[in-house]
């Protein structure tokens, strides 16, 4: 049974969708930013490069959640994940789950999300995009 009438919603759910993943990174980009000492000791990188790594988070969940240059910011977005996800997999040698939920089922979520934003250029409700 399909409830074809249900794709009226669709500029809203991508919306709400592009709010949620901008929630999420503005958050994290926030917490790197101003705790990078902190957040630089639990990930394993430098405080500079936990700085900068907040600050990426924090210009792609703008991007996102204003829709402006949507699509750019999804894929840096991406990019952020997948190197997240490396880190868990190739040196930290967690499992999809992981322990206590720290697997890398989070980022891989993150990085679907993202590519249904680029797919569809983030929905009618953004500000300015490239294409």
């Amino acid at each position: 049974m399909t409830f074809p009438e249900l794709s009226r919603f669709l500029p809203i759910a991508l919306l709400l969708m592009r709010l949620m993943v901008g929630a999420i990174f503005i958050t994290s980009g926030w917490s790197h930013v101003s705790r990078s000492e902190e957040r630089a000791k639990s990930i394993g990188m430098s405080k500079g490069f936990t700085a900068f790594l907040g600050l990426a988070e924090l210009a792609g969940g703008l991007g996102v959640v204003f829709g402006v240059l949507t699509q750019l910011a999804a894929l840096g977005l991406i990019l952020l994940m997948l190197g997240a996800i490396y880190k868990k997999i190739a040196v930290w040698h967690t499992g999809f789950w992981g322990e206590k939920s720290s697997g890398w089922h989070y980022e891989l979520m993150l990085v679907i999300m993202n590519l249904v934003i680029i797919a569809t250029n983030g929905g009618p409700f953004v500000l300015m995009n490239l294409l």
